[in-house]
């Protein structure tokens, strides 16, 4: 397969992610041979064997448009010297071919301790502190990226799209009328211990796609939504909260941002449904139960 066969509008299967996987390595010298693809939602992220590398796809035009920003943030968190995964030297960044777009980083050795919701707290205190922000950062709009994804989706039944955009609306509104608690500035905008490499020397931060200027009640928000909505087997909300010094739980306007969090988590891989169809029986029962309003019901992490 050519890279001229993949269209920049979505469609990334694993064959079109490997020829676009072959053609990145070409363009940056790298070997792309025995990589292992190690995450597929909304972005593809790929571990190479010839070389401590790792490369990241993106898997929507949803995240094609957030790329040049990603790239920001992270020269910038380097800057500072913060705990993150760094973009690899000596390639331009991010590559765009033929309307896709990809970066490059360097790999993190996986092989410390767990990381918890203690250990996210600190870094989010950390993050939230910083002096400056990034050239160009922009607001936190969270509806834009929802419903660009909405615009793309892959096998999305007309009255699921038109709850879901309804539901947009609703949520829109609820959160106009939100009083906020904390001081605004520079959220990572993912915050989930998911996005945290447990790295020899500690803690590494990771996926930079929704860093914004926003409410930091929302970077509070994703692991406690975790705690109640998630199969996990662990609570990372509690000492996430004490070691941050928030419970966001008891702020009145978590319910609004929990709707919003599975929002987007019945979202994110709308635009790759049917190219990446081993997603598909747990998006529709997220879909399902998102539908009803029953926040009993347990879902499981995309794989």
């Amino acid at each position: 397969m050519s890279l001229a066969t993949v269209g920049p509008s979505g469609g990334l299967t694993r064959d079109a992610l490997d020829a676009l996987l072959g053609v990145v390595c070409a363009e940056a010298g790298l070997d792309p041979s025995g990589a292992e693809l190690i995450k597929f939602t909304n972005n593809a992220v790929f571990r190479l064997r010839a070389a401590p590398v790792v490369v990241r796809i993106a898997g929507s035009g949803a995240a094609r448009a957030r790329v040049d920003n990603v790239v920001r943030v992270a020269r910038w968190l380097a800057g500072h010297d913060f705990p993150t995964v760094r973009l690899l030297t000596g390639v331009e960044q991010p590559l765009w071919l033929s309307g896709q777009a990809a970066t490059l980083w360097e790999e993190v050795p996986d092989t410390g301790p767990r990381p918890g919701g203690a250990d996210l707290a600190v870094l989010l205190r950390r993050l939230h502190t910083l002096p400056d922000q990034p050239p160009g950062l922009p607001e936190w709009r969270p509806m834009d990226e929802i419903r660009q994804r909405l615009a793309e989706p892959e096998d999305l039944a007309d009255a699921d799209r038109d709850f879901l955009l309804t539901t947009c609306a609703e949520v829109e509104d609820a959160m106009s009328r939100l009083c906020y608690e904390l001081p605004p500035g520079v959220i990572h905008g993912d915050a989930f211990t998911g996005n945290l490499i447990p790295s020899p020397r500690g803690p590494v931060l990771c996926d930079f796609d929704s860093t914004a200027v926003g409410p930091r009640e929302w970077d509070l928000t994703p692991v406690a939504v975790g705690r109640l909505r998630l199969d996990y087997p662990v609570d990372d909300h509690t000492p996430m909260a004490a070691r941050y010094g928030a419970d966001i739980t008891r702020w009145p306007g978590f319910p609004v941002f929990r709707r919003l969090r599975e929002l987007k988590l019945v979202t994110s891989v709308l635009p790759i449904l049917r190219s990446h169809p081993t997603v598909r029986a747990q998006w529709q029962h997220r879909m399902t139960s998102f539908r009803a309003g029953d926040l009993t019901v347990r879902w499981q992490p995309y794989r």
